[in-house]
Formats: C-alpha cells, sequence, structure tokens
C-alpha cells in the first residue's frame, strides 16, 4: 500500500524527521557530520546515521520525511547486490536510518559516472556544453547533441572532495594526477571497475522500468588496504534515474524526462531563481511531500519491496537501537 500524503504530512507536524543530534549521541565516538550523514567512530567502526536533510548545490535546505529510511534502506539493497563485484565497508545495519561500518581512509575523488548529456548545475556537463564548451574532464563531446542525449558511452568524469558547505569541482583525470590526489595507475584500476558497477546499475535499473542516469561513487582504504565501496550507492541523491517509458516522448517534445530522484528539487529551486548563491528558498510542505513521494518511488521499483516507514520517533528509535544512554 502507497504511503499516503497524510502520512507525510504528520512526520512532518509531528517534527519526526532527524535533522540535528543531541550530545548524548557523542557516546559512538569522535563525531564528523557530513552533508546529509552524521558519522561516529569509535574502535575503528564508524557508526553512520542518514538524517532527514535534503542538500542542492552543496546547501542544506531542511528535511524532507522518511528519507533518510529510504537511503539507508536502498543502500543496503545495492551493498548487499554488489559485494561480489566491488567490496564495501558495510558490517550491520542495526536501525532503519543507521549503518555501521569498517572505518576506512577516504580516497580524495568522487568517481562521477554519467551516461547522458544532462544537469541543471552551473557545473553540470548540460550547462557546460550549453556553454560551447566541448571537452568536459577531458572527454570530447560531438557538436549538435541535444541536452538529455544519450552519450555514444558511459564516461568517467571525476570531481574532487570538496569540505562540506563548499563545492565539488569536476575534473580531468590528467588534473588529478597532476595535482597528487592519486596515481595513474589506481584510477584507471578504480575507473573501470565504477565503469563495470554503473553498466550493472542500468541493467537493473531497465529491468524495472528505469534509466540509472549518472551516479558518484565514494571509495575508501580499509586498514587491511583494499579499496572498498563506501557512503552510499546508487540512491536518488547520489543518482539520477529517470523513467525509461517516458523518454523518448520527452526527448521528442524537446523537454526534460521525467526524473524520480532529486533532480525534481534542483529544477524546482531553479525556477523560483535559485543556483546555490545567497539564501536559498524555504521548501514548502507540498514539494517536501513531492519529494518524499519520488524517493519512495525509487525505493519500490528499484528493490520491488513496498516501502514501510518506521513512524515512531526517530531519534528515540536511534537511541534504542544504537544503544545510547540519555
Amino acid at each position: 500500500m502507497p504511503v499516503s500524503n497524510d502520512t507525510f504530512s504528520r512526520a512532518i507536524a509531528a517534527q519526526h524527521m532527524v535533522d540535528e543530534l543531541g550530545p548524548e549521541f557523542a557516546q559512538l565516538g569522535n563525531h564528523y557530520s557530513g552533508k546529509v550523514r552524521e558519522n561516529f567512530s569509535r574502535d575503528g567502526i564508524r557508526t553512520i546515521i542518514v538524517t532527514d536533510r535534503v542538500s542542492a548545490f552543496d546547501v542544506n535546505l531542511g528535511t524532507i520525511p522518511f528519507k533518510g529510511q529510504v537511503l539507508n534502506g536502498l543502500a543496503r539493497y545495492w551493498f548487499d547486490l554488489t559485494r561480489e563485484r566491488f567490496p564495501n565497508h558495510v558490517v550491520n545495519v542495526p536501525d532503519p536510518q543507521a549503518t555501521r561500518a569498517v572505518e576506512c581512509d577516504p580516497i580524495p575523488v568522487e568517481f562521477v559516472v554519467r551516461g547522458y548529456l544532462t544537469g541543471s548545475s552551473r557545473t553540470s556537463i548540460l550547462r557546460a556544453y550549453e556553454r560551447g564548451e566541448r571537452e568536459f574532464c577531458g572527454h570530447r563531446l560531438a557538436d549538435n547533441m541535444k541536452p538529455h542525449q544519450k552519450l555514444p558511452e558511459n564516461i568517467v568524469t571525476p570531481s574532487t572532495k570538496a569540505p562540506k558547505g563548499e563545492h565539488d569541482e569536476s575534473v580531468s583525470r590528467a588534473q588529478l594526477i597532476e595535482r597528487g590526489l592519486i596515481e595513474a595507475e589506481l584510477f584507471d584500476e578504480l575507473a573501470a571497475k565504477c565503469l563495470d558497477l554503473f553498466a550493472l546499475g542500468q541493467q537493473i535499473a531497465a529491468e524495472r522500468g528505469m534509466i540509472l542516469v549518472d551516479t558518484k561513487y565514494e571509495l575508501g582504504r580499509r586498514p587491511d588496504g583494499e579499496i572498498v565501496l563506501i557512503d552510499e550507492i546508487h540512491t536518488p541523491d547520489s543518482s539520477r534515474y529517470w523513467f525509461a517509458s517516458s523518454y523518448e516522448d520527452a526527448m521528442s517534445r524537446g523537454e526534460a524526462p521525467k526524473s524520480l530522484d532529486k533532480e525534481f528539487l534542483r529544477r524546482w529551486l531553479v525556477s523560483q531563481g535559485w543556483e546555490g548563491d545567497g539564501t536559498p528558498p524555504p521548501l514548502t510542505d507540498e514539494v517536501r511531500i513531492e519529494a518524499a513521494r519520488r524517493y519512495v518511488e525509487t525505493y519500490e521499483r528499484l528493490t520491488g519491496a513496498e516501502f514501510v516507514p518506521d513512524v515512531d520517533d526517530p531519534v528515540q528509535r536511534l537511541q534504542r537501537n544504537l544503544e545510547v544512554r540519555g
């Protein structure tokens, strides 16, 4: 049974969303706050609490009901599905919004894989193309391409990992190597594994009537030296998804394909005249609920399972499941 708008509204009204966590969670270890995730490290284990925060253009915009549960659940699904192809950092999932993982040393590069000429941010491949640029992150782009057109092949367009509150920078393989951020041989090995993972994601998405358009992979080195997937994988925050059934029609009309990810929110922000600078417009409850609905639909389409939200107070539930004493 689909999650009703009333369920979303009640969660908003009751403020049953995780944004900030109280000082009692410091029991979990050394704390690092990311854009969406709160991280606690102790004794070689990282506890990752996926909040309901939503960000766009690297700015925190507020919260979306049940977003943390969707992201954590989808990441778990994909990590389980792909661990034989590319190992990951997961130890266990003790709560709908929390994952315990092996503490890793992050690789200072985000491996962004793209299959289409699209995007709404000023740093996207489409916006660069519309500015007349015909090379993006070291890849030559043909003339006369249309917005949202499929690229001749999937490409890796890496970016630097900016500190919280700053913007990532899209760079080429050559620039990364020149800056000493990664060795050439290692980059090529990891890029090939990410392309393989993306192709698998595209295949599975296609079987479920979706197009996996682009994504980013974050990698880290475990204490034993093995490089593994960290953070999240193929979620609506890290990836762009379109409905496969309406793609050709949207292209024939010159319209943006219907999306099932955070792109809906980005486009709404752009329509309000905001692209990351200054104070963002406040999210209306209507926008928050529509965003939540799309997150849930993505979860259900990809996993084939019904999303049943835990509607209890999330902070109390996290305290109980993570054994945090108040």
